[in-house]
């Protein structure tokens, strides 16, 4: 849920303090992006936090070399996250994004079924965490555009 927490209050904000004046994010697509761009971040620093193990954990077992997938995961979240905010790089990254939502969704179906755990919590329910995705998607596509 911080990932949603993150997405929303920070366009909030993004879209007061262009009504203040800042211009890039005077319009609703700026703060978009800057507002994808935190969700991505705050989200990539659990790939090499304490919740690192359960990220790992959360890999279904198809895949091999859980580790490696999350530290690269962790990367593509970083990488997104710093070109979306750019206009001329932002449409790249929304693509790739968006397909990073999709590939990792597995993921979070796997640890919805299994009843894993992410910080000690139990993760988000797989209809919640459906919806979640539907709109993180849709704000990475947005951003792109």
């Amino acid at each position: 849920m911080a990932p949603f927490l993150a997405l929303i209050i920070s366009f909030l904000v993004f879209r007061l303090l262009g009504f203040f004046g800042w211009a890039y994010v005077a319009d609703w697509q700026g703060a978009l992006r800057l507002a994808v761009a935190v969700m991505f971040l705050l989200t990539s620093s659990a790939h090499w936090g304490k919740r690192r193990p359960d990220l790992v954990r959360m890999v279904p077992p198809i895949f091999p070399q859980a580790e490696m997938l999350v530290t690269f995961t962790g990367w593509l979240e970083i990488l997104g996250a710093l070109a979306i905010i750019f206009p001329g790089t932002s449409r790249y990254a929304s693509t790739g994004l968006a397909i990073l939502l999709l590939m990792l969704f597995p993921a979070n179906v796997y640890a919805a079924q299994k009843k894993l755990t992410l910080g000690g919590k139990p993760v988000t329910p797989l209809g919640l965490r459906t919806i979640l995705q539907v709109v993180f998607f849709a704000a990475v596509v947005l951003a792109g555009m």
